[in-house]
């Protein structure tokens, strides 16, 4: 397949949210589509501040006009073909509200800046979780176990608590990333507030219920995202394929001994 999206193995578990929408994009690209094209048939467009969400090639950008403000502006996402934009418009396509909720926050934020290029750690706060965040939804005592670096708490004493617990990639740099699978990819671990057990340890029963979960997902971190609180980077850190079901290996408690990836709080070094 074009764009290198022949490499990508849709039965993994981190592209279980946007599974249908990625497979249909990528029958459209196995018939000749662009990527934006591809994107633009899968679904009926969201909308970006009232404005019906379009895909577009990437040359529609004004060479200057910053990326998040034309997108604001528009309602036109420009797009690349490749991995890091296709993987970018399925998760405008699984979490559009999210998704434009942050273009919100980051064209505010370029906005009220003192010099186009000053970013600030607002603008820090929203890019690590636009290219690396991943969503946790989950028992408290795991986000502080994660919090704390605490390893062998968090994905081994209480491993059984990830059958209570769901990680949804957002940052779309870490599929690309997973499209060759290495043990040191780690995102920033975002708690969304307010879903409960929206994603249960049997997961839903069909496609569906699949896609209204994650629905329902979308509307909540939408309404908690904030730019002063992403300023403060409030992430944990989690090497993706510690995650219990994500990868064989990790079923032998050795694979988290590696402290070169599953490092010790900064205290204890």
């Amino acid at each position: 397949m074009a764009h290198g999206l022949s490499g990508i193995d849709w039965s993994a578990p981190w592209h279980a949210p946007w599974r249908p929408f990625g497979q249909a994009a990528s029958a459209e690209l196995a018939r000749g589509a662009s990527v934006a094209a591809a994107l633009n048939r899968v679904q009926p467009p969201a909308c970006i501040q009232g404005r019906p969400r379009q895909f577009v090639p990437q040359s529609r950008l004004p060479d200057n006009r910053p990326y998040e403000a034309f997108i604001f502006e528009t309602a036109c996402i420009p797009t690349r073909d490749g991995l890091h934009d296709f993987f970018n418009g399925l998760v405008w396509l699984a979490l559009p509200r999210a998704k434009a909720r942050l273009n919100a926050l980051h064209t505010a934020h370029w906005h009220g800046a003192p010099a186009p290029s000053a970013r600030g750690a607002a603008r820090d706060g929203l890019t690590l979780l636009d290219e690396s965040g991943a969503l946790f939804i989950g028992p408290d005592v795991l986000w502080d176990a994660l919090c704390a670096k605490d390893w062998q708490c968090a994905m081994v004493s209480a491993r059984a608590l990830w059958a209570q617990t769901r990680i949804i990639l957002f940052g779309h740099s870490l599929p690309e990333k997973l499209v060759c699978p290495r043990k040191p990819i780690t995102a920033h671990l975002y708690r969304v507030q307010g879903v409960g057990q929206i994603l249960a340890a049997s997961g839903p029963s069909d496609e569906m219920e699949a896609i209204d979960a994650i629905a329902r997902i979308d509307q909540a971190l939408a309404g908690q995202l904030d730019a002063a609180q992403l300023a403060r980077k409030p992430f944990a850190h989690l090497p993706l394929l510690g995650i219990p079901g994500w990868w064989p290996a990790n079923e032998d408690p050795a694979f988290y001994a590696d402290t070169t990836v599953f490092r010790p709080p900064r205290a204890a070094t």
